[in-house]
C-alpha cells in the first residue's frame, strides 16, 4: 500500500512539474489602436474579443488565471515598441495580440523572437511577416496582403476590370498590398496605369480622386485601411467615379468601413474578408453578443483576436506548459476550430491557412437589417488564397 501511495505522489509531483505556467499567470497583451484611424476595425473591439475568448475557454488554464492587458500604440512604431518592451520587462506578458499597423507589427515581431515570447497577429496585413521575415514565434491569424490582393484582383479582372489605378497609403502595409496586387494584375493580363501615394490619416482625398478619375482606369484600387479607406471611397463617390464607369475596389475593407461610408457610396465595392458576422446561426449569435459589448459588428481583426487567443489557450492546455516553443508546436499540431474558422492549420512559417471570402457590398435596397452589408460571392480555400510553400522565402519551410 505504501508503494502505491508513493507512486501516486510521484506521479502527482511529475504532473505538477509538467504543468508549468511561468509566474503563475498567463498574461496576454492586446496592443491595438484606441485613438487613431484604425480604432473602429480593431481598437476596443479587439480587447473585448480577447476577453470573449478567455470566457469561452474558461477563466483558468492549467489551474492558473488568465489576464488580459491592453494598450494604445497610437499608430506609432516607437510607442508600440516601448509598450511591448515594458510588458516583457516589467509586466510579465507572455503573448502579444492584434497590432493593427504592419510597421509596428514587424518591429514587435522581431522583438518577440529575440525575447522568446509569442505574437498572435490579426491586425497587420504585410505578407512579409510569414515570408522573408518569418519567425517560429509568430502566428499570422486572419488575412495578409497576398490573400487580399490575389482573391480580389483575380475576381475583378475576370469581370472585365483590366486597367488599374492605385491610391496607396505610404507605409509598409500599403506598399506591400500594391506590390502584391500588381503582380496578380500582371499575371492575369491586366495593366497598372499608375498610382498615387498618400500619408496615413489623410482627410482630403480630392486631388487623389481627381488623378484616379483622369487616369481613365477601369478599376480604382484603394491600398489603405481604416478611416483612410472610408474617406477615399466617400470622396471618390462625390467626384462621380462610379457614375463615370470606374469600379472601386477596397483591397483592405472591413464591415466597419462599409458602416462608416454608407451603402449608398460603398455599394458594388468588392472586398475580401476572412470572416463575416452573418454567415450562419453560430456566427450571428457570437456577433450579437460581441455587438452588445463593442457597439460594432466584428471585423475579421476582431474575430482573429478571438480565434488566436482561443487557439493559444488550447495549445497551452495541450502542452501542459506556457513555454513558447512547446505552445507553438501544439498550435501547429492542433486543427484551428472556433466560431469563424473550421479546419484551419498553422503552417511552419506562421501563416494560418483558412478559407477567405470574396464579398460585394450590397445596394441599400438589398440590406434587410442593420449591418447586413455584404453578399459573399465566393469562398476561396486557404490553400488557394495564401502564398504557396513553393513561392515562399521563409527558411522555416521545407521546400
Amino acid at each position: 500500500m505504501r508503494h502505491v501511495v508513493a507512486a501516486a505522489l510521484l506521479a502527482a509531483i511529475a504532473s505538477a512539474a509538467h504543468a508549468q505556467v511561468s509566474d503563475d499567470v498567463v498574461r496576454i497583451g492586446v496592443l491595438t489602436d484606441l485613438s487613431s484611424w484604425g480604432r473602429d476595425n480593431s481598437g476596443p473591439g479587439s480587447v473585448e474579443a480577447a476577453r470573449m475568448a478567455v470566457e469561452e475557454f474558461g477563466p483558468t488554464v492549467l489551474g492558473k488565471p488568465i489576464e488580459i492587458v491592453s494598450a494604445d500604440h497610437q499608430m506609432k512604431t516607437d510607442v508600440g515598441v516601448q509598450i511591448v518592451r515594458g510588458w516583457f520587462d516589467n509586466s510579465k506578458v507572455d503573448a502579444v495580440v492584434d497590432i493593427p499597423n504592419s510597421g509596428i507589427a514587424i518591429a514587435v515581431h522581431n522583438m518577440v523572437r529575440e525575447r522568446n515570447k509569442i505574437a498572435l497577429l490579426s491586425g497587420p496585413g504585410a505578407s512579409s511577416l510569414t515570408d522573408e521575415l518569418c519567425s517560429p514565434n509568430t502566428v499570422h491569424f486572419a488575412y495578409d496582403t497576398y490573400a487580399l490582393s490575389k482573391v480580389t484582383a483575380s475576381a475583378v479582372i475576370q469581370q472585365g476590370g483590366k486597367s488599374w489605378f492605385f491610391v496607396t497609403a505610404d507605409y509598409a502595409f500599403g506598399q506591400q498590398l500594391e506590390k502584391d496586387a500588381t503582380r496578380f494584375i500582371n499575371e492575369m493580363g491586366g495593366k497598372v496605369l499608375g498610382g498615387v501615394r498618400h500619408p496615413t490619416n489623410t482627410a482630403d482625398f480630392s486631388s487623389f480622386a481627381l488623378q484616379a478619375q483622369s487616369s481613365k482606369a477601369d478599376v480604382v484600387a484603394f491600398a489603405n485601411a481604416g478611416q483612410d479607406t472610408d474617406n477615399a471611397i466617400k470622396q471618390s463617390g462625390e467626384f462621380g467615379l462610379v457614375q463615370g464607369g470606374q469600379k472601386l475596389v477596397g483591397l483592405l475593407m472591413f464591415d466597419t468601413d462599409v458602416h462608416a461610408i454608407g451603402l449608398n457610396a460603398a455599394q458594388g465595392t468588392y472586398m475580401t474578408t476572412a470572416s463575416y458576422w452573418n454567415m450562419d446561426d453560430k456566427t450571428r449569435a457570437w456577433s450579437k453578443k460581441f455587438f452588445a459589448r463593442a457597439n460594432v459588428m466584428p471585423t475579421m481583426i476582431h474575430t482573429g483576436v478571438y480565434g488566436s487567443v482561443l487557439h493559444y489557450l488550447k495549445a497551452i492546455k495541450a502542452a501542459g506548459s506556457d513555454d513558447p516553443k512547446a505552445v507553438m508546436a501544439k498550435m501547429r499540431e492542433l486543427p484551428i476550430e472556433d466560431t469563424f474558422v473550421h479546419g484551419g492549420k498553422l503552417r511552419e512559417d506562421g501563416r494560418v491557412i483558412r478559407d477567405m471570402y470574396l464579398a460585394r457590398v450590397k445596394k441599400p435596397s438589398e440590406s434587410k437589417e442593420p449591418w447586413d452589408y455584404l453578399d459573399i460571392v465566393k469562398t476561396v480555400k486557404g490553400e488557394d488564397a495564401f502564398r504557396p510553400v513553393s513561392e515562399s522565402k521563409c527558411p522555416l519551410l521545407k521546400h
